[in-house]
């Protein structure tokens, strides 16, 4: 009896189907009747599906019909080939080769310092005087022997050379001139050192010690610095990985922060040395000092060129995608037609050096493709676009 009930009202349900009207569902879950809710599940799905088949018909009809679909809009732009130069930044100092601290030679009082602080000096000008300690005395004495000694030497000579007087007496004669002689000498050395000179041409950076102190040679004793403002260089260190890019004569653009200028010079001097700590070369740089404003020590910003493509192909970063593999890629169009519809492309491409704003393309991309910009995130390989360029 109650297998012919529920024969009964599948049937009813299965009648109220085709009638398209409404059936408690709560009313068939009540029987727990596992093969008539599958039939009844079976049914409705496949009206379902029926009714999804009949409704992509007609989108897809209204799709055609409809003159105003609802495409993407997108920008585009040409690839054209461009001279793209890359730059190297670098930061490096000041320095010059000719900034020495100016020792005595010997000990002694300083007698005399004749230069000041800013003032310019000529290579061998006397900046200072030391108390020779009667060095000044012993000499004129010397010069008064080695003149004897020389006298004598002469008539002794000219004895000699008439064959009057003996060898040893001539040689004697001659030893004792030439000994007095090199004394001579050696003291005027020795006093020599008793007045400071200008190593170079430059300026007196600082006067260390005054008048009447006490100096002797060695460290802590130093009198005076000697800058030359002229012949200033700029030394960097260069990453190893530049050392076939960057070589002698490499144009530079100097950068000074501090005064705001800028100067054009050279790689002057590549060092050949790699320093094992950091992997880095030294490099120096020329640099122009005509108004003296650059001084040692200074801070500089330098851009060297070490890459130049004449024929580069060159496009926004930020139009570049990546997909999970780490593939970079862009969209391009193909197909547009003459209402400027088209149809999106992935192309995977290799980038290379960068400046500023623009990236190098150097692998799949040819000068004739259009590139999306605008909107180019927001599209799909395969899908319909149009192109809005003004």
């Amino acid at each position: 009896m109650k297998n012919i009930y529920l024969l009964l009202l599948t049937a009813l349900i299965i009648n109220a189907c085709n009638k398209k009207e409404q059936v408690s569902i709560d009313t068939l879950i009540t029987t727990n009747d596992v093969a008539l809710i599958k039939a009844t599940k079976a049914t409705l799905d496949a009206k379902q599906q029926e009714i999804s088949a009949d409704l992509k018909k007609l989108n897809d009809r209204l799709d055609d019909l409809n003159t105003d679909k609802n495409i993407p809009l997108i920008t585009t732009f040409k690839v054209t080939q461009n001279v793209f130069t890359h730059f190297v930044e670098l930061q490096g100092d000041v320095q010059t080769k000719q900034n020495l601290l100016v020792y005595p030679e010997m000990p002694g009082i300083l007698k005399n310092v004749l230069v000041k602080e800013g003032q310019k000096v000529v290579k061998g000008q006397v900046l200072a005087t030391i108390d020779d300690g009667g060095l000044t005395q012993q000499l004129a004495q010397l010069n008064a022997n080695a003149q004897l000694a020389k006298t004598t030497f002469e008539r002794q000579k000219r004895l000699w050379e008439q064959k009057i007087g003996s060898e040893i007496q001539f040689l004697q004669a001659k030893t004792t001139y030439q000994t007095q002689k090199s004394a001579v000498a050696q003291l005027k050395s020795q006093l020599a050192k008793a007045t400071i000179r200008a190593p170079f041409t430059g300026v007196i950076d600082a006067v260390f010690k005054e008048k009447g102190t006490v100096i002797a040679p060695g460290m802590g004793s130093e009198v005076f610095r000697v800058i030359n403002l002229s012949k200033m260089y700029i030394e960097a260190e260069v990453p190893e990985t530049y050392i076939a890019s960057i070589t002698k004569n490499k144009e530079v653009e100097v950068y000074f922060p501090v005064l705001g200028e800028t100067v054009k010079s050279k790689v002057r001097q590549v060092g050949n040395f790699i320093n094992p700590n950091n992997r880095s070369f030294k490099i120096e740089i020329a640099v122009p000092n005509l108004n003296g404003t650059v001084k040692p020590n200074l801070t500089a910003k330098l851009k060297l060129n070490d890459y130049t493509n004449t024929n580069a192909i060159l496009i926004p970063q930020s139009i570049i995608s990546e997909n999970a593999a780490g593939d970079q890629f862009i969209y391009i169009v193909k197909n547009k037609n003459e209402a400027n519809e088209a149809t999106a492309e992935r192309l995977i491409i290799e980038t290379g050096k960068t400046q500023g704003d623009l990236i190098e393309i150097v692998k799949n991309l040819t000068p004739d493709a259009e590139i999306i910009m605008e909107g180019a995130r927001s599209v799909n390989n395969g899908q319909i676009v149009k192109v809005i360029n003004k």
